[in-house]
């Protein structure tokens, strides 16, 4: 699972970076990702603080090469893209669309992954 393994380095380095910038400084943070609105900074830090924990696992998952996570990881993000596609059409702020961007990014880099290394392992047999 190589590929698989490489592809969660992208997701590993936006996640804690993405958090960090939402819980420190999310005003920046959100109108960098293109949003059209302003937030209440509480709840902006509450999911720069999710996404910080969720980027903490994901390093530790590509750390300790736990493979048996690594389809959850894009089955998570698929249900994400559902929701933040929702929220793109109910608010039409860009800022949703950019995450959905990014999180879709990532969704392909590992689908393929798996894919690649599965196809890979199983004409090694």
């Amino acid at each position: 699972m190589n590929r698989t393994h490489l592809s969660l380095y992208y997701l590993a380095t936006y996640l804690p970076i993405a958090g960090l910038a939402l819980l420190l400084v999310p005003d920046f943070a959100t109108k960098l990702l293109l949003s059209n609105r302003t937030y209440d900074d509480i709840f902006t830090r509450l999911a720069g603080a999710l996404l910080l924990a969720l980027g903490v696992l994901i390093i530790q998952i590509v750390r300790h090469r736990v493979e048996a996570l690594y389809p959850t990881t894009v089955v998570v993000r698929l249900g994400l893209l559902v929701v933040l596609a929702v929220l793109f059409i109910r608010s039409a702020d860009p800022f949703f669309l950019v995450i959905f961007v990014v999180v879709g990014i990532g969704v392909l880099l590992t689908g393929t992954g798996i894919y690649l290394d599965r196809r890979s392992s199983a004409s090694q047999r």
